[in-house]
């Protein structure tokens, strides 16, 4: 299969000549996108490495990572690549794990691999902490958004792609800023691709995160929960639906009776001084105790039901032709 690197470029320049050069031979194609970066990357790229496998690629403004590493997919996929392989360029990444990477891909056991720096515990303990709480954090609303419960890290930068799956993807309808690889991750669920976790150790040195945790928090959390309930919706109640459906219907009616009742009960009683009767403790707690109890029914099925069959071997995308539509947005 022939591989694709694309690496998205900004402020990177003090580490994107080493991260190149760590490139191996398995790799056919890089590409460099200049995401209109201060420092003029992509100048520095094509001055100081002489690769005939790179290829720069310039934005007039700037798009977030999103957007660069997108520019970089759609000229992959215009260069006829396989596999499409994305990697950061400020030295976090190991070029060597590559051949990693897509090896799950190649041999058909998957059709998306990401890295996860939470692997081992020694990695861990050199994380600094706050890295270590919003990753947590955002792993765990990502597998409520996405039906991935078995992946860890979905922040992780460094993943892998086969064509097929990509193509599926309607790629002006991903985000192009930092919530990208999670935005991915909810994509492919939609499309039941399955997806799985590389190890690998990320290397902390003199970078300088974009990201500002107070900006981005919120509006993960509302694409999240937005995510979560059109995942629901879409595969419980219009896709298919099945005893997990009726469970988690019954189960949240039955939970939030119970809570809304013996709360008015409650009250009631404080406000009167008169305990609540047996009855209607009762008539609160049996709700509530039957709702939990259907709600867990209903997430062991969703985290039973993750997707097992790459649709790289179901030999089928949701948009036809793919290729073509790819050449005529390079062409404008």
């Amino acid at each position: 299969m022939r591989i694709a690197v694309v690496i998205p470029c900004f402020k990177v320049t003090r580490h994107i000549e080493d991260v190149i050069a760590r490139i191996g031979p398995e790799v056919e194609y890089i590409f460099a996108i200049d995401d209109a970066c201060p420092d003029n990357s992509g100048d520095f790229i094509e001055q100081t490495i002489k690769d005939p496998r790179l290829k720069v690629l310039r934005h007039a403004s700037n798009t977030g990572v999103g957007g660069a590493v997108i520019t970089g997919y759609r000229a992959a996929l215009e260069a006829g690549a396989d596999i499409l392989v994305k990697v950061d360029g400020d030295g976090q990444m190991a070029p060597e794990l590559i051949s990693q990477f897509v090896q799950p891909i190649e041999v058909g056991d998957a059709d998306y691999v990401k890295g996860n720096r939470f692997y081992s515990g020694s990695a861990v303990r050199e994380m600094p902490w706050v890295r270590l709480f919003g990753n947590a954090f955002l792993s765990f609303i990502t597998k409520l958004s996405s039906g991935y419960w078995s992946i860890f890290d979905p922040t992780n930068g460094f993943t892998a792609i086969h064509a097929r799956a990509l193509e599926s993807i309607d790629l002006d309808r991903v985000s192009k800023r930092y919530f990208f690889e999670s935005d991915m991750l909810i994509r492919l669920g939609d499309l039941r691709a399955v997806v799985i976790d590389i190890p690998m150790r990320a290397v902390y040195a003199d970078e300088v995160s974009g990201i500002r945790i107070s900006r981005v928090m919120i509006e993960f959390l509302w694409r999240h929960t937005v995510a979560t309930i059109k995942r629901i919706i879409y595969m419980y109640f219009l896709r298919d639906f099945s005893l997990a459906s009726l469970n988690l219907l019954f189960g949240v009616i039955l939970l939030t009776f119970g809570v809304i009742f013996g709360a008015v009960a409650w009250s009631g009683s404080i406000a009167s001084g008169v305990p609540a009767t047996t009855g209607t403790v009762m008539l609160s707690a049996l709700p509530i105790v039957l709702g939990f109890q259907m709600l867990l029914f209903f997430a062991s099925y969703d985290i039973a039901s993750e997707p097992k069959v790459p649709i790289q071997r179901l030999r089928i995308t949701t948009r036809v032709p793919m290729r073509a539509d790819y050449r005529a947005k390079s062409r404008n």
